[in-house]
């Protein structure tokens, strides 16, 4: 019964690989690849296609879903910049000195690219790549034959860059729906995650009420869900302008809801798990979410499918039949929440979860508007720029810069695997050494490590697959259609497992320098391939520690922008404007200052986790890294509920008592963690931020006036908030000393 359940899982899973917009976007590439060199090769010939296939290939990798604007000018800078460099190599072919005095400041202005972050990176690579592949063409007989293989480049890859542009406009609509389909299944898999917490706790066994792997995989998910978001948002909110984008624009607003929901419903939990008989209670919530995420998960496959969804049903009435009797050992005079309350308030938390899943599905099935005014105001706010910006190359020059390091350590790596590959004895292929190189070398060392293993892997498969392939002496197009092929996979998983596109890549490196050679020698030898890669994968592992950034030298700079950002979202989710009326501009304001404390603590979290590859005297403390992170996102929770009484509730809270409290929280707030501290661990000292001084007695909420319930919300939050501080201090304090510390 298990294997066919696991089977089913897997195929789901392929399934859905298969249908996402990586690997549309690799076909489509693939596509114009295939179109582009066969016409070249039908009008010119085949050395034509082959030199503008090498066109095609350079262009390719900023092709990725885009927004419809501006997609020109991410498409332009690799051909343009690759242009005369893959004419100057043809120049330089038969002078090893002047074609390495190239490489390498090249190689270092390539690199430079990257300080534009994801932008930059596959411009950095199509550039490099117009090099490496120039070297694998035979050396020109002439000048006139050197301009005349430039000039095809040249023409496959302006027909590329019209292509892309083309291609981009036309799948503008399926992408809005894969990328919407991909940000759902992860809020289903963050959905699961959540659902976990509501085990119930085992007192015989581990105390701990959250295992630290849980903790570590729910940062990772809210992590990649804040990366999905924004590639979602630049997608799914241009142009809003039919009823089917306004529903997925629609859509994307209630992941954010049902994002800061997720993180409020686990509130209270570890307090509930504290008093006896709450395991049925929690057994039956776990249940539910998990219900709502498979929910959700259904949703996306009916989005990849394009069929309608289905009807989800309301687990309202399963929610309201949770509850938990009162225990009859409760002194009198104990005024906190009891356990009744606490489930009652989980089992409420979870019913909005199950409120907006409701929405979801009725804006994916067209049976409900979305709300306009958000929509226009995010399509205007929360997409990314696609102008280039000076700015990243202005401040590229500080010695502590990390892309100006990785930029001359890669130089540095070229330079050094150009001198070994003229040394080897096959250096009739000393381009291979440097491709490893530029393919694995990454800015830190858990990315290069991770790229090192796949692409040795994937080179010796690659290799066995195109030896096979070469050794049946295919014709012309049969080669293009290896090619394509490969292209597709290459491309499409370049994101997705590396390791598949390592394979693919070799197959078309492989095949694409046998059409370059034609008329020469096609016979190459396995070794030499492995060794080459084997060489530029240690080559690239070696480099890593030369200028190296650890990550520790980044921390100080993250922590204080997850501070500042968390300052600047309690100031405005506490503003005193909610108790009067709920405008689009003060909303507006506060979802920019939600993103930014979710983008930065995301950035947190990933550079934690990369800084676990790094040698363990350089590592940053890592527990108080950690408690900063479960901390920043219990204060997120704690504002998010406040933020949901404050607009939902407002009709049973009580202004007049609340205004203070409100504005005092804020302060304390700002005044705990509204710049990174600069001494050791401290407390903030003082009154507390609301009147609950001591402690009064907590009513239903769900029977009388919240307005105590918000104050204890308030009250928290500001504690969170000092717990923030000492753990940024703690995390600070090393590095101002210049001595990190070590996590066991």
């Amino acid at each position: 019964m298990e294997a066919p359940r696991a089977a089913a899982v897997r195929s789901r899973a392929a399934l859905r690989v298969a249908l996402g917009h990586y690997i549309a976007n690799g076909i489509s590439v693939a596509f114009g690849l295939l179109l582009i060199s066969g016409g070249v090769h039908l009008v010119l010939g085949t050395l034509a296609a082959s030199a503008a296939s090498v066109g095609v290939i350079v262009t390719a990798p900023p092709d990725l879903p885009a927004p419809r604007r501006g997609k020109l000018l991410q498409m332009l800078p690799a051909p343009l910049i690759g242009l005369p460099l893959f004419f100057l190599v043809q120049l330089l072919h038969a002078k090893p000195l002047e074609l390495g005095l190239l490489l390498v400041p090249a190689t270092f202005l390539a690199f430079v690219a990257m300080a534009w972050g994801k932008r930059g990176i596959p411009i950095a690579i199509a550039v490099m790549f117009s090099m490496i592949f120039s070297m694998a063409t035979p050396k020109p007989d002439d000048m006139a034959e050197a301009v005349q293989r430039t000039l095809y480049f040249g023409l496959g890859a302006g027909l590329y860059v019209i292509y892309a542009v083309l291609a981009n406009l036309a799948l503008n609509a399926r992408y809005r729906v894969q990328v919407m389909a991909d940000l759902l299944l992860s809020l289903a898999a963050l959905m699961r995650t959540e659902a976990r917490q509501f085990t119930p706790r085992d007192d015989s066994g581990d105390i701990r009420e959250v295992p630290a792997s849980l903790l570590g995989q729910l940062l990772r998910e809210q992590a990649a869900l804040a990366d999905l978001l924004q590639a979602a948002r630049d997608i799914v909110l241009e142009s809003p302008r039919t009823p089917y984008r306004q529903r997925l624009a629609g859509m994307l607003m209630t992941v954010l809801e049902l994002r800061d929901l997720l993180l409020a419903s686990e509130l209270d939990l570890d307090a509930l798990k504290t008093h006896p008989g709450h395991a049925a209670a929690l057994v039956e919530m776990r249940r539910i979410l998990e219900a709502l995420a498979a929910d959700t998960a259904a949703l996306a496959d009916a989005l990849l499918l394009g069929r309608p969804p289905a009807t989800v049903p309301d687990r309202r009435r399963e929610l309201t039949a949770i509850h938990l009797d009162e225990d009859p050992a409760r002194p009198r005079s104990y005024t906190g929440p009891t356990p009744a309350m606490l489930a009652r308030g989980l089992a409420s938390r979870i019913g909005h979860i199950n409120d907006e899943v409701l929405r979801l599905s009725a804006l994916a099935r067209g049976e409900r508007e979305p709300d306009l005014a958000v929509v226009r105001a995010s399509w205007q706010m929360f997409v990314s720029p696609t102008e280039w910006s000076l700015r990243p190359f202005l401040a590229l020059w500080r010695w502590d810069a990390p892309p100006l390091r990785h930029a001359i350590r890669a130089a540095l790596a070229i330079a050094a695997g150009y001198g070994i590959a003229l040394a080897l004895p096959w250096g009739s292929h000393d381009y291979w050494i440097l491709l490893t190189i530029v393919v694995v070398l990454r800015g830190s060392l858990s990315q290069t490590l991770e790229r090192r293993n796949s692409r040795v892997a994937g080179t010796l498969l690659g290799c066995v697959f195109a030896v096979a392939l070469l050794s049946a002496h295919p014709s012309p197009l049969t080669l293009l259609a290896a090619m394509t092929l490969a292209q597709a996979i290459a491309h499409g998983f370049a994101v997705r497992r590396y390791l598949i596109t390592a394979v693919a890549a070799t197959v078309l490196g492989l095949v694409q320098a046998h059409m370059l050679n034609t008329g020469m020698s096609t016979t190459f030898a396995l070794f030499e391939r492995v060794a080459d890669t084997l060489i530029g994968a240690a080559l690239a592992w070696a480099f890593c520690y030369v200028l190296p950034s650890w990550e520790r030298g980044q921390i100080p700079a993250l922590v204080a922008r997850v501070l500042g950002a968390q300052a600047r979202h309690a100031r405005l989710a506490l503003g005193l404007g909610q108790l009067r009326s709920v405008g689009v501009s003060p909303e507006l304001e506060w979802r920019l200052a939600r993103r930014e404390a979710y983008d930065s603590l995301s950035a947190l979290v990933q550079a934690t986790q990369r800084s676990l590859s790094e040698p363990r005297a350089v590592r940053p403390p890592l527990e108080p890294l950690e408690h900063l992170q479960a901390h920043s996102y219990q204060l997120l929770a704690q504002l998010s509920a406040v933020k949901s009484m404050l607009v939902l509730r407002r009709d049973r809270l009580t202004p007049a008592e609340i205004e203070g409290p409100l504005a005092r929280t804020a302060q304390r707030i700002e005044a705990s963690i509204g710049a990174a501290p600069t001494s050791g661990p401290v407390m903030p000292e003082g009154a507390p931020a609301t009147t609950l001084a001591g402690p009064i007695p907590l009513p239903d909420p769900f029977d009388n006036d919240v307005t105590p319930w918000l104050l204890r919300r308030l009250d928290l939050a500001t504690g969170i908030a000092a717990q923030l501080r000492d753990d940024a201090a703690r995390i600070l304090q090393p590095a101002a000393e210049d001595s990190p510390q070590t996590a066991s």
